[in-house]
């Protein structure tokens, strides 16, 4: 998906595009799905790609949304080396946003701990829930 940062800028809210397009990130146990727990999907607030299923969402205790697999094909994987850190940054392959970083320290069976920002995506309600 391409679109123009004046798109992604009127689109977005400026916390959504600083965090999606500038890889920035939210405050810790500030985000609206930190503690969230509804049956649903959880998809790109650029383009609503869907990006994870509530089975998958775990309280981490981190402050940030936490899920312990990501629907297939949907996140591209990037070494990330800022401050000073060796990590995996999470992105979503259609759009390219950013969405937080995954390790390797999750307590289910992946041993994956999918840190997501809130502002990055959004919610929709499975019918049985």
């Amino acid at each position: 998906m391409q679109k123009s940062e004046a798109e992604w800028k009127a689109q977005l809210t400026s916390e959504e595009y600083r965090i999606l397009r500038e890889k920035g990130t939210e405050y810790p146990h500030t985000g609206k799905y930190n503690l969230h727990f509804d049956n649903g999907t959880y998809a790109c607030k650029g383009c609503n790609t869907p990006l994870f299923e509530s089975d998958s969402k775990f309280e981490s205790g981190c402050g940030w949304p936490s899920f312990d697999d990501a629907i297939e094909g949907t996140v591209e994987y990037v070494r990330d080396t800022s401050h000073g850190m060796i990590r995996t940054e999470i992105l979503c392959a259609n759009c390219g946003g950013h969405l937080g970083h995954v390790f390797n320290d999750g307590p289910t069976a992946t041993g994956q701990r999918f840190c997501v920002n809130s502002a990055s995506i959004d919610f929709e309600a499975s019918n049985n829930s």
